[in-house]
């Protein structure tokens, strides 16, 4: 097996699969209802929904950066307060959750591996290490997410 399929094998357990942690994101968002997700119950913390948004956000981000774009990175980095609670809208974040899973996965596929070492000029980070980057970037935020819910659904 190649490094780009060892690499998506790691994208597809943590999303929905059968990570060493132990939980996923789609499992774990699944039991999540849009007014669970927009509860700050930490004072000045995010909110589950906020955290997905920034999820979503940084693996555009990431995946822009290894496709040799340059990326501004907004003062915000990417959190922003929710103005539809909606459960259609809450639907349509972890709709756009798996598109952001399903184009990693098709870059990934067809990635050339001799472009692991190129660098994204701004930081000198390989793209080797944003990819592995974005993953521990996910796992950072579940577990922060799976707290939440906690929280929000005692």
């Amino acid at each position: 097996m190649n490094e780009s399929k060892r690499i998506q094998t790691l994208f597809i357990d943590l999303y929905h699969g059968h990570p060493w942690l132990d939980v996923t994101l789609d499992d774990t968002l699944s039991f999540i209802t849009a007014a669970q997700a927009v509860q700050r119950p930490i004072k000045d913390a995010n909110t589950i929904w906020e955290i997905v948004n920034h999820i979503i956000a940084w693996r555009e981000n990431v995946l822009k950066r290894v496709q040799g774009e340059i990326i501004e990175t907004p003062s915000n980095n990417y959190i922003e307060k929710i103005k539809d609670p909606s459960e259609q809208a809450w639907r349509i974040t972890r709709e756009a959750l798996e598109t952001s899973q399903k184009k990693w996965l098709y870059f990934l596929g067809t990635f050339n591996e001799a472009d692991f070492i190129n660098e994204y000029p701004v930081n000198k980070l390989t793209y080797y290490q944003h990819i592995h980057g974005i993953i521990q970037h996910d796992a950072y935020h579940l577990g922060q997410i799976v707290l939440l819910a906690k929280i929000t659904n005692p």
